[in-house]
């Protein structure tokens, strides 16, 4: 039987402006954040009709029970970060486009791929997750705190749920298809898509959300970007577009925890990976305590204060 609980989430995007620059003490990290509000789109929509045309394939009742609370909750995560983006399309109509083309890239994966292949898709990423999201959360003091309450509480409900149910897409891979190797074989390709579409949202932000908004070149995050821009400020009567400083959002962190991250990454796509054994971010119980204690997650940062003005 599943552990996973489908909490429904409302983050108030409708009250007022939604900022791009959510944390202005780490514009790159913002614009890292907005990428994958929308790549989250695009890729829990391709998640929930994979899950649709998996189901008659699943022959073990726990199994079946795991995939359906798994693809609940990602339909629960699609439709906060919709609000969020919707929030974003107000202040900055031209991100329309770029929400189109990111959910294209995926309505097309769904189109012309075959269904073990978005199995493994979906297992490969979601099982980088808790490494990943492990080296936000332990680091939120800096990455989320200083932000839009409402944006910061968005991206730590969706990590820890993405930590609770670490294990659920490899679960359901195996029962499916059930090959390391086929996994392990089509990795390369999985992350050159992953990696479009941040490219595609990306190039979107400096597009379309002026430099002052946004105070930093959403691109910086890809190396050979950012050597590409150096080269070109080099050359004589060079006419390279200037989208802003080029800061990374990690910088501030420590290498060690980077590094650790990163070895967890790479050791989420040997075989046999099992995502139960991970160390897991402490910030994650604490959530999971708040939010069965009747805490406003919703408000991770101002709850208190709002609930003593509400008095």
């Amino acid at each position: 039987m599943t552990d996973l609980i489908v909490r429904k989430m409302n983050f108030a995007f409708e009250d007022y402006d939604v900022p791009f620059l959510w944390n202005e003490e780490n514009p790159a990290f913002s614009s890292m954040a907005n990428a994958v509000s929308f790549l989250a789109i695009g890729f829990e929509k391709m998640i929930v009709k994979m899950i649709l045309q998996t189901k008659p394939l699943i022959t073990d009742p726990e199994v079946a029970e795991e995939a359906d609370a798994f693809m609940r909750q990602e339909g629960q995560h699609s439709a906060a970060h919709r609000q969020h983006v919707r929030g974003l399309i107000r202040s900055y109509p031209g991100l329309q486009e770029t929400l189109d083309l990111v959910i294209g890239e995926f309505d097309r994966l769904t189109a012309e791929t075959p269904l073990k292949y978005r199995l493994a898709y979906t297992a490969d990423l979601e099982a980088t997750f808790t490494s990943v999201f492990k080296l936000m959360l332990d680091n939120e003091a800096s990455l989320f705190r200083p932000g839009d309450d409402r944006v910061a509480s968005l991206f730590i409900w969706h990590f820890v749920e993405e930590v609770e149910h670490r294990s659920s897409a490899l679960i359901i891979f195996e029962s499916v298809v059930g090959s390391d190797l086929y996994r392990m074989r089509v990795a390369p390709s999985i992350f050159k898509h992953v990696m479009k579409v941040i490219r595609i949202a990306c190039a979107g932000f400096n597009e379309h959300v002026p430099l002052e908004d946004r105070k930093s070149d959403a691109m910086a995050m890809f190396a050979s970007y950012r050597n590409k821009q150096k080269l070109m400020s080099l050359l004589p009567g060079s006419r390279a577009r200037d989208n802003g400083p080029m800061p990374r959002a990690f910088d501030h962190l420590p290498l060690g925890e980077q590094l650790v991250a990163l070895k967890g990454i790479i050791r989420s796509q040997l075989p046999k990976h099992d995502p139960a054994h991970e160390t897991l971010p402490a910030l994650a119980d604490v959530w999971f305590r708040r939010y069965e204690s009747g805490y406003d997650v919703s408000h991770w940062y101002t709850a208190d204060t709002i609930a003593t003005e509400v008095k």
